[in-house]
């Protein structure tokens, strides 16, 4: 049987009322729903496959509190390069409002005035692999939807933008891994939901 190098566990945090909403919600502290804290409790038991060297986590509140009430919160270092992209004045609008004004707009495309670049996202997710990469054994992340598209992106070798492709729901599990060499970077889960169906 082939043995599996180590695994990079990707966890986006639970709802909020602005992830229910749709609107951006990039560095505003919005906390949890009640609905959010349970998904979070439920995501314990399948974290409990996996034995991990480091937990990392990005400091607002949506994703520490899933961390901690994942079981996680008193293992996990802090990070602010785990933080959701900087929207800029884009911040707690949802994609529709901004279309009004800007038809066509995708975060992807045409970016967000006064806040980060697709590419300043990019930058921090390389340093996030880069650290990873230098761990021995598996790794534990919780943070937000869209750094966590990008970073997979990034870790395929895609450009930051192609996190476009890759779709992610509050609360859900996903894993980064490697062939069975180690030589390829893969995909080994994306966005597994199936522990919030109880």
């Amino acid at each position: 049987m082939k043995t599996r190098g180590p695994q990079v566990v990707l966890v986006r945090h639970g709802e909020t009322a602005w992830s229910r909403s749709g609107q951006h919600t990039g560095r505003t502290d919005v906390p949890l729903l009640e609905e959010g804290r349970k998904m979070a409790a439920l995501l314990g038991a399948p974290l409990r496959a996996w034995t991990f060297s480091q937990v990392w986590s990005s400091p607002l509140s949506r994703a520490f509190e899933t961390c901690a009430l994942a079981g996680y919160g008193d293992a996990a270092q802090r990070r602010d390069d785990l933080m959701e992209w900087d929207y800029g004045d884009h911040e707690g609008r949802t994609g529709a409002e901004i279309r009004v004004e800007h038809p066509g707009w995708t975060v992807w495309k045409d970016g967000v005035p006064h806040g980060e670049t697709v590419q300043q996202v990019g930058a921090r997710a390389d340093q996030v692999i880069a650290d990873a990469r230098e761990e021995k054994g598996d790794i534990l992340i919780f943070s937000h939807g869209h750094f966590l598209r990008v970073l997979a992106s990034r870790w395929l070798g895609l450009p930051p933008d192609d996190g476009r492709l890759f779709l992610l729901s509050t609360g859900s599990i996903s894993v980064l891994g490697s062939d069975g060499d180690a030589a390829q970077p893969a995909l080994a889960s994306w966005n597994d939901t199936t522990h919030l169906k109880g």
